[in-house]
């Protein structure tokens, strides 16, 4: 798990970038084991017809560029294609729209990605405080994090009981319960994923600064939850202090 999520995170610093676009995010999520939809990176267009047609349409497109992580202001993100010939014009529409946006953005390719059944929405982040190190942050999407605040935390790492407490602590927690007559969300799913994002920044803490999963799609009980977009920061490498030859340090002594 570490391994391969080292790997991406070792390739991001090397480019001398400490953002990682949404697709080096969700493979280091994979990584742990969290639940990403099955998504390919299309550097051409003939690469996105032919992802589009093994994951089966209807698809969404998102482009993805270190300079433009906020894909939705730059109008990098196309929903619901239906077919060949509305994904060639798609793509074309999307690089004309970063170019527009941002003419030096350097562009990594196009994601292909499913689209995914809407289900509840929540929210997972993670902080870093200078005094008391990583927090994991949760709540329910949308309206709930950005008017009414909703949301709870916890110091890195947590146990089962504490990702449980969490969920109920929101004052929105009766709408995951199953409010006026719903199903219930499958809280498991919940749980694993803080269980699993608490392991992922504890045993990565020198690299992880933030992290933000919004939205997450749960979907009723037993029937799992999805990560349907992720933004991880990391720490700016620290500079390695030269080791002092042995040779050195017989002369020092």
């Amino acid at each position: 798990m570490k391994e391969e999520a080292l790997k991406v995170i070792e390739s991001v610093l090397s480019q001398g970038r400490t953002a990682m676009v949404e697709y080096e995010a969700k493979q280091v999520l994979k990584a742990y084991g969290l639940p990403v939809p099955n998504e390919k990176l299309a550097k051409t267009l003939d690469e996105a017809l032919k992802y589009a047609e093994e994951i089966g349409y209807p698809v969404a497109l998102k482009l993805m560029s270190p300079q433009i992580l906020h894909k939705s202001d730059a109008k990098v993100v196309m929903l619901n294609i239906k077919s060949p010939e509305e994904l060639k014009q798609k793509w074309e529409e999307i690089h004309e729209n970063a170019r527009r946006y941002r003419p030096d953005a350097e562009i990594l390719g196009v994601l292909v990605a499913p689209m995914l059944r809407p289900g509840r929405e929540i929210i997972i982040g993670v902080t870093e405080d200078p005094q008391f190190g990583h927090a994991i942050m949760f709540g329910l999407g949308g309206i709930f994090v950005e008017v009414l605040k909703d949301v709870t935390f916890r110091i890195i790492p947590i146990t089962e009981r504490d990702a449980r407490k969490m969920i109920r602590e929101i004052k929105s927690y009766p709408i995951l319960a199953g409010a006026r007559g719903e199903e219930p969300a499958d809280i498991d799913a919940i749980v694993d994923l803080l269980l699993k994002v608490s392991q992922l920044v504890d045993e990565l803490r020198d690299y992880i600064k933030e992290m933000d999963l919004n939205p997450v799609f749960v979907y009723e009980k037993g029937k799992g939850a999805v990560i349907v977009d992720a933004r991880i920061i990391l720490k700016e490498p620290k500079e390695k202090k030269p080791e002092i030859s042995s040779e050195y340090r017989e002369r020092c002594a």
